[in-house]
């Protein structure tokens, strides 16, 4: 077999990008003392991003609004949002959101 040296150096640069951005906070977080306050903030980070990514999944198809009753998956998210504030269980989250997706898709 043939090594190809510029798919070599592809899968090298590609590591160096994906790295850096990952080891140079890192790096300097590690260093400094974080306020308290700043910790606090950081903490409601990923809900923010998670809620921002299913948001937009929910409201939006080809690049536009959907309104509610056109919307399936938006329709399903409202038992599947009911189960996880009542169980706090991620599998009965997801499984609560297949089966009522499922159901809708079926019968709609």
């Amino acid at each position: 077999m043939e090594v190809r040296w510029y798919i070599v150096w592809i899968i090298i640069g590609t590591s160096i990008v994906t790295l850096i951005p990952r080891v140079i906070p890192l790096l300097v977080l590690s260093r400094i003392q974080i306020p308290e306050w700043a910790m606090r903030w950081l903490n409601y980070v990923p809900i923010a991003v998670m809620a921002a990514l299913v948001g937009e999944e929910l409201m939006m198809q080809d690049g536009k609004l959907v309104s509610f009753h056109n919307n399936l998956e938006l329709i399903a998210s409202i038992p599947t949002f009911v189960t996880a504030m009542l169980t706090r269980s991620l599998l009965g989250t997801v499984v609560v959101g297949i089966i009522s997706l499922m159901l809708l898709r079926l019968y709609i």
